[in-house]
């Protein structure tokens, strides 16, 4: 099981899934939430998260083309969540609101073209310069 929530705790999430990837994005948005670096987000089924509390939805059109839903906590700011339209059976997770982050072992570098100069990237993972393609 793996369970997380906000700074708060005004939200809370579990889930009983395998995580499907965890990724590091560089995209400008994620820059954005992660406060100039990359946003490490876990992938998990939709349909296998549960939450409680209430979440606040931020939509905007990504890079990518994707219409998202980047959903946080309305009381202390955290971002949780990202969802897109044109995949709605994937939710992605802020590793940084897991209990347990060291769970994550991120797998892949996206958006890396839009990385600042000084970005320290793991040569190590696949990289992609924009997006990858669709986990799962």
């Amino acid at each position: 099981m793996i369970s997380g929530g906000c700074l708060c705790g005004a939200v809370r999430y579990r889930t009983d899934a395998e995580p499907i990837i965890t990724r590091l994005c560089w995209c400008r948005v994620c820059q954005y939430f992660a406060t100039g670096n990359a946003a490490v987000s876990t992938c998990f089924p939709s349909e296998a998260l549960s939450v409680t509390g209430e979440l606040r939805d931020f939509v905007s059109v990504a890079d990518s083309g994707n219409r998202m839903h980047r959903r946080f906590c309305p009381v202390c700011g955290t971002h949780m969540f990202s969802e897109a339209e044109s995949r709605p059976h994937l939710v992605f997770v802020r590793v940084g609101t897991f209990d347990d982050p060291d769970i994550a072992q991120p797998a892949a570098t996206i958006w890396a073209a839009s990385a600042p100069r000084w970005a320290c990237i793991d040569e190590s993972l696949p990289r992609w310069e924009g997006q990858a393609p669709a986990p799962g």
